[in-house]
């Protein structure tokens, strides 16, 4: 696929912007697979290749067993999730597709399974995946992420 924006040349100081907030928002207190399973169901949702790609090796490297990422697009029926896990996934796909709001339920539900440091620290990391996506997939500039 050809690039059709080189945003890394382009805007090269909110490249480096960006890829600190991905650092910031890395370093919390979350489960790094947690963290990755949310990345790759966001790049899912998002239909962005190259970062589903990405945070699948990561969720691999990081320990993650290959029967979960494969039932990641179909969380909800597959009981290989826990509850903190499924809020966590519901938020992300509510968060992603902010076009409806964040359901109360939704919202209730990882307020019940999180501490509230956490449930900042899950946004954060959902927003900035959310962020690569949409450039990446909108530019086709792979490995600027």
């Amino acid at each position: 696929m050809t690039i059709r924006l080189p945003v890394q040349d382009l805007t090269p100081e909110t490249l480096r912007a960006m890829r600190a907030l991905s650092k910031a928002s890395g370093a919390n207190s979350l489960d790094p697979a947690l963290q990755e399973l949310v990345k790759v169901r966001a790049s899912q949702v998002n239909g962005c290749a190259y970062c589903v790609d990405l945070h699948l090796r990561e969720a691999r490297e990081v320990g993650e067993r290959q029967e979960r990422l494969d039932l990641l697009a179909v969380w909800r029926d597959a009981p290989v999730f826990t509850e903190q896990e499924r809020a966590a996934l519901a938020l992300t796909e509510a968060v992603t597709k902010l076009s409806d709001g964040v359901p109360d339920d939704v919202w209730v539900e990882a307020v019940a399974r999180f501490e509230e440091r956490e449930l900042a620290e899950l946004l954060w990391v959902i927003a900035t995946i959310n962020a690569w996506n949409r450039v990446v997939a909108t530019t086709h500039a792979w490995g600027v992420a």
